[in-house]
């Protein structure tokens, strides 16, 4: 097996410069020479021939477990030379690709969202112990891609203008909007919504630890009057509302589920109401979850393409008033997560163990490296029930986002000292 796994790498790894210890001690190098160099060492043959069966499952597994160590460089950056060769004429074994296509078959069944499923798959990741979240994401615990408007931008201003531009494309035209949050989590934009949109909001979550902590930051911003947020299922939401806004839930949803997904989003919204989905996409076309990613981070979860978006928005009667593509906004949100949750690796390990960080650790990287090198992105569709309801350019967007930044400086509270 160590003669296969060696064959393989020899095939997929072109560039960079990657060494390999096997578990026999004997090492061989790949690439070309070029870049940072990287050394592996594996402690076991089995995890080797574990790895060459079942590449997408157990390279994570062996990571986590102690069977893969990385000598030189971090995962990140093995990650990063793996995942930028897959795909360029390589062929996975034969057993790989079997995988793949009775993982495609069975999809639909490992992505069956019914609501007790859906509310154990929500607890499997977001009801961890709330401290974590708070070593890796911004003040206002934005769990999802952030809107880099140039480069070098830090996340919370990265995070600030993502929930800026999405009030500015859900246009609050006027006082007093319902507005429908489905997926809320620790209720970040529903109270940006409800501070500086001037909206009435309903935030909705199957998060128990989230659901808990929206509350008590609606409280202690005065907005609980303009803020409610719920432990429910979105599915059992009564409406109608004005906007609808659903920010990295839709990944949540499964396959088999968009019809009746957007057929809620149709039932909900007004006949001049405007919603808007912001979710994980892949621009190569239908595909499968990632299994490590399944099995430990997030079950029943699925990234789609948008032609299995868009012909369930269709079916359900809604127009699609705007498409935008983010490319790489995430790569670079995930590396400050990534940074941010590095540095503080000895705090999440008090928390848990040395497998939950390398666990998270691989996540992270892995996820950063799908997006700037395997055609992840983010589609932000906004979706309205009638033709006319936004304007027919886009510059009320850009418009819309300079109004909501004179507010809040307008609503951001002045200094003072202790004790006044």
């Amino acid at each position: 097996m160590e003669r296969l796994l060696s064959q393989v790498l020899g095939r997929l790894v072109r560039h960079g410069s990657l060494t390999v210890i096997f578990a026999s001690g004997a090492r061989a190098v790949f690439g070309d020479g070029t870049g940072e160099p990287l050394v592996v060492r594996f402690t076991s043959e089995a995890w080797q021939r574990q790895i060459v069966l079942d590449p997408e499952l157990k390279f994570g597994e062996a990571y986590m477990e102690g069977g893969l160590v990385i000598e030189e460089g971090d995962m990140a950056g093995v990650l990063a030379l793996l995942m930028a060769h897959v795909g360029l004429g390589t062929v996975p074994s034969t057993s790989a690709k079997l995988l793949m296509k009775l993982r495609f078959a069975f999809r639909r069944l490992a992505q069956f969202n019914h609501r007790a499923r859906a509310q154990k798959n929500v607890a499997h990741h977001y009801d961890l112990d709330g401290r974590l979240y708070s070593l890796f994401l911004d003040a206002d615990r934005q769990y999802s891609c952030a809107y880099f408007e140039h480069p070098g931008q830090s996340l919370d201003d990265a995070q600030l203008a993502k929930k800026r531009h999405i009030a500015a494309k859900l246009k609050f035209d006027k006082p007093d909007l319902t507005a429908l949050d489905i997926g809320c989590g620790w209720g970040g934009m529903g109270l940006y919504l409800a501070g500086n949109a001037g909206a009435k909001v309903t935030g909705v979550t199957l998060s128990q630890e989230q659901h808990g902590v929206a509350r008590c930051r609606a409280e202690e911003r005065g907005l609980a009057d303009r803020a409610d947020f719920r432990l429910q299922d979105y599915r059992d939401v009564p409406g109608p509302f004005d906007r609808i806004v659903s920010v990295g839930m839709f990944e949540h949803v499964g396959i088999g589920h968009y019809d009746e997904y957007f057929g809620k989003v149709a039932q909900l919204l007004k006949d001049d109401g405007v919603a808007l989905i912001h979710s994980i996409g892949r621009s190569e076309g239908p595909g499968i979850t990632n299994p490590w990613i399944a099995k430990y981070i997030f079950p029943g979860g699925y990234i789609p393409a948008l032609s299995e978006v868009l012909p369930a928005i269709e079916r359900a009667g809604l127009f699609v008033t705007d498409i935008e593509i983010l490319r790489l906004h995430y790569a670079e949100t995930l590396k400050a997560w990534r940074e941010r949750f590095l540095a503080h690796r000895e705090e999440v390990e008090r928390l848990y163990d040395q497998r939950f960080v390398r666990m998270f650790e691989f996540y992270l990287a892995s996820s950063e490296m799908a997006f700037r090198h395997q055609g992840m992105m983010i589609f932000q569709v906004q979706l309205a029930k009638r033709e006319g309801v936004v304007p027919l350019t886009r510059s009320y967007i850009a418009e819309g986002e300079a109004a909501l930044k004179r507010m809040e400086k307008e609503s951001r509270p002045g200094l003072r000292l202790a004790g006044e």
